[in-house]
């Protein structure tokens, strides 16, 4: 008899080399076990999420600690599953897409883990999910390597341990279809590294580990552990096998640190900080609100501001009181061949996480191998020969639900060249992001796409408050649109040809000039551009 999922399904990407051995049968049929169990109730809490974003917008609602979950905030008895093995160190985790070339440079950087990212790193092509599965799959079994400038590179002795992002529930991916309808693209990333490469990864002493990217709830917490409970059943392998690390980069997550760490502490492994989703977060749920949520430049909004100091402390709080890694936030620099500039910026990353150190983050994050040895060099200092701070409880941290919302706290101003920069570098991550690169170098920083995502809502925001430059002068919309036009033609002038600048002029206008603000530029841009189906 035929079997009924894998008739109800439909692959519409074209073919990529070695496709076959990611998209076997079993593999198909598993991704549609998880789609017919979970595909219900992931549409249910995203309509949940439209729901509670409008009675925030309209004032209905207000942010704060659940009331109703108020024991599971005061139960002193629950912790989470203690370290995995390969996640009891990780005090310096890199980041990175999964193609080639990063898979084998971050194995090989040093760092304790990489965070292989098929999210916010990755541009959603048919090629990069399909390829970044693949290079994951050989990176596991050791038969990976490339070839750069005559020079042969392969994984060393001691790799990095792999945490995979999967894309967040608010995203679908196209090109894999049930009963016509695109499957849930978290369902999808999850399902296919799980089923290829959980054995594999036992065998060798490790696990199967994700970090989960953009909860807004507790509740999106329990389906993820729901989800992982019937996998592990499914594949015949011990439940609490999988660990997850949740990415606590959404202002309403920040209310729910414990409860999402009780619903996952079978699997969960932490809590980390993800400083730029975050912020933008925090932009979005407040776009339309008061002048007092009305940030200054993005480059003003540093981990030292009230707001941000409270949205830390109390994660490194929460995290080792529940016996789990707290990890701090990304930096994005980018090594320069300028020596002045170089020192000046690692100065600025050496104080950043000499700060999460200090606060007893147990590791953090870098962008580019080049700043692996600055941030072990810190955490080395602080941790001496423990491989965490787990025994670091910061009893002394109390965080007030008004000392999460203290934006207006953060001070600052907005300038033209602040505006300015926000059009500059959307245009510019937009247009790789359209031709298929998720990391993006941009004056001297990687940046992902939470970095364009901040760059359009800010500029959304001013624009509704007629928020004043320095000199007194509102931003206006022909303001705006006169600088997007002269930011284009430098950009242009710059990127040269094959460049999509056009289409992400096109995107920028839509998400960040319109009269609504659009949830995320990203969805919208991938069924447009990035599909053919």
């Amino acid at each position: 008899m035929a079997d009924t999922r894998i008739d109800r399904l439909q692959v519409t990407g074209p073919a990529l080399d070695r496709t076959d051995e990611i998209l076997t049968p079993a593999a198909l049929e598993f991704v549609a076990k998880l789609d017919d169990a979970f595909a219900g109730r992931r549409r249910e809490l995203l309509d949940a999420r439209r729901r509670r974003r409008e009675r925030l917008d309209s004032g209905e609602e207000s942010l704060g600690f659940l009331p109703e979950t108020r024991g599971i905030r005061a139960d002193e008895s629950w912790q989470v599953a203690p370290p995995a093995p390969g996640l009891e160190d990780r005090r310096v985790e890199i980041t990175g897409p999964t193609d080639r070339k990063m898979t084998v440079n971050a194995l090989n950087s040093g760092a304790k883990v990489w965070l292989a990212d098929f999210e916010d790193a990755t541009a959603p092509t048919w090629h990069n999910v399909v390829a970044g599965q693949r290079n994951l799959y050989d990176a596991i079994r050791r038969d990976i390597d490339f070839t750069d400038r005559g020079k042969r590179y392969a994984i060393g002795d001691e790799p990095a341990t792999i945490v995979a992002r999967p894309r967040g529930w608010h995203l679908v991916e196209k090109h894999i279809r049930i009963d016509g309808r695109p499957v849930s693209a978290s369902l999808v990333d999850f399902g296919l590294y799980l089923f290829h490469n959980a054995r594999q990864l036992l065998a060798r002493g490790s696990g199967p580990y994700f970090y989960l990217p953009k909860l807004e709830s507790h509740h999106e917490a329990r389906l993820w552990n729901d989800v992982f409970r019937f996998a592990q059943d499914e594949l015949g392998i011990p439940r609490g096998t999988i660990r997850a690390t949740v990415l606590i980069e959404t202002i309403t997550a920040a209310f729910e640190m414990d409860e999402i760490l009780y619903e996952l502490r079978e699997h969960a492994a932490g809590l980390n900080a993800g400083r730029w989703d975050y912020i933008f977060s925090l932009i979005k749920t407040f776009a339309s609100h008061g002048a007092d949520f009305v940030l200054p430049d993005r480059a003003q909004v540093t981990m030292t501001v009230p707001f941000m100091r409270a949205y830390t402390e109390l994660l490194v709080r929460t995290c080792h009181r529940r016996g789990a890694h707290a990890i701090g936030g990304m930096a994005a620099f980018i090594p320069s061949r300028d020596p002045e500039v170089n020192a000046t910026a690692l100065e600025k990353v050496r104080e950043d996480k000499q700060r999460e150190a200090g606060d007893g983050f147990d590791g953090s994050w870098v962008a580019h191998p080049g700043l692996v040895p600055v941030c072990r060099e810190v955490f080395d200092e602080v941790l001496g020969g423990w491989p965490n701070q787990l025994g670091k409880l910061r009893e002394d941290v109390t965080v007030t639900a008004q000392d999460l919302l203290d934006v207006a706290g953060a001070g600052g101003e907005v300038t033209e060249q602040g505006v300015r920069s926000n059009i500059s570098v959307a245009l510019r991550y937009v247009d790789s992001w359209l031709r298929g690169t998720g990391a993006a170098a941009l004056f001297g920083l990687m940046e992902d796409a939470a970095t364009a995502e901040i760059a359009r809502c800010q500029v959304w925001q001013w624009l509704r408050h007629g928020t004043k430059l320095p000199d007194g002068t509102a931003i206006t919309r022909e303001r705006v649109v006169e600088w997007l036009d002269e930011e284009f033609e430098a950009s242009r002038a710059e990127v040269g040809d094959g460049n999509r600048l056009a289409d992400a002029r096109e995107i920028f206008v839509e998400t960040a000039l319109g009269e609504k603000l659009p949830s995320f530029l990203t969805t919208g841009a991938y069924a447009r551009y990035l599909t053919t189906s």
